[in-house]
């Protein structure tokens, strides 16, 4: 969560009358995290935003199955070869990586979300490698677009309203607890310190509109995977004024301010959000190490801990050969991985890099999924050998 926000009309206090213009009552609904300890929004409605009658819903997107084949190797899948599966966001999501605390996939949708729909297993961070729109909430319509990316909390309801002719190309990372930026970038009060790599200017926030119709009665639930659908009696942004610090954000990822050391520093320093066995990475273009013998290529590491999965976006990827805007790497733990043969000492005297990625180093190991399997590289292994 970012900070307290308040848009439109609210009583003085929550849990108090609030009285339409016909003296009948608003009705408040609260959006909690953490049972009720944790961040929180309450928003005010024109009608009972509970009123759902269950109905045969033919909405909803792919569950994660395992390849058969989880030998222990480093791989790299080509997105940018997948064959599109088209139609609306809450349809055409196909996964490809994931364990028990993320699923992280891929979804080039064509059309806008002819329903609203609830996340209701975790929070969705999309990152936008090609496209725009608008995310639609009770909270307000939130402009997104290429490089950014988009957060929907868990328990929102929201439609996407692509731009019409824009070709769309998106990475979703579904994170199974909460999404939230890094606690060492805040200070003892919640706001964002001044040395940490993004300030609370950089974030976009829902732009209210106050109540607004567009005739959509239908809700899709995600509940432990499965997709329910319900009829609504009345539009769900029926809203006239909300507050609180849970609601969806975008944030391009070229706002992330990178560091530079003077020698190569770790992932950790590229920090930008963190979910329950996860860190997520912002690589943006940036200047590179300053001691005069430097090698700004990164060092081949054996991280015991933790599997990496890296999605490249575009720019000059020192370390990789092969790879591509689109692509997908995952260095899993146990086996050392690195830069491919002549990259390290190429590396030495660069000032400056253009590569954009997004990394995950995740707790829990990594399992590809069999879509993924089907754009897997299987020469990839062999492509760290020498000679």
């Amino acid at each position: 969560m970012l900070d307290r926000m308040v848009a439109g009309q609210v009583p003085a206090k929550h849990h108090i009358t609030f009285e339409q213009p016909d003296g009948s009552l608003y009705w408040e609904e609260c959006l909690t995290r953490q049972a009720f300890d944790g961040p929180y929004s309450i928003l005010y409605h024109q009608h009972r935003p509970h009123e759902h009658m269950p109905m045969k819903t033919a909405h909803g997107y792919a569950q994660p199955q395992a390849a058969a084949d989880q030998a222990l190797a480093k791989r790299h899948f080509k997105t940018q070869d997948m064959k599109p599966l088209g139609g609306p966001p809450i349809d055409c999501r196909l996964p490809l990586i994931f364990n028990k605390d993320v699923i992280v996939g891929t979804l080039h949708p064509s059309e806008s979300d002819p329903v609203y729909a609830i996340n209701s297993d975790g929070d969705d961070l999309y990152f936008i490698f090609k496209g725009s729109g608008v995310l639609r909430t009770p909270f307000g319509d939130l402009r997104f677009k290429q490089d950014d990316y988009v957060m929907v909390p868990r328990g929102v309801a929201h439609r996407f309203i692509l731009d019409e002719g824009v070709e769309q190309h998106w990475l979703s990372i579904e994170c199974l607890g909460n999404l939230g930026l890094l606690k060492q970038w805040r200070n003892p009060l919640g706001q964002l310190r001044m040395d940490a790599p993004y300030c609370h200017r950089d974030f976009e926030r829902p732009e209210f509109l106050g109540p607004v119709d567009d005739g959509i009665r239908e809700l899709v639930v995600k509940r432990a995977g499965v997709f329910h659908g319900f009829k609504l009696r009345n539009s769900l942004t029926d809203v006239v004024g909300w507050d609180g610090t849970v609601y969806p954000w975008v944030f391009p990822i070229l706002n992330f301010q990178p560091r530079a050391g003077l020698v190569h520093l770790p992932p950790d320093w590229h920090g930008t959000f963190g979910t329950r066995g996860a860190l997520i990475c912002s690589f943006v273009p940036r200047a590179v190490d300053f001691h005069p013998k430097s090698i700004p290529c990164p060092y081949p590491h054996h991280s015991v801990d933790v599997d990496e999965f890296l999605f490249y976006v575009r720019g000059n990827f020192t370390s990789r050969k092969g790879v591509g805007p689109g692509s997908i790497s995952m260095h899993p733990r146990g086996i050392a991985h690195g830069p491919h043969p002549g990259a390290y000492q190429a590396s030495v005297g660069h000032r400056e890099t253009t590569e954009l990625a997004v990394m995950l180093d995740t707790v829990e190991p990594l399992v590809h999924t069999t879509i993924a399997a089907g754009v897997e590289d299987l020469n990839y292994m062999k492509s760290f050998l020498e000679g």
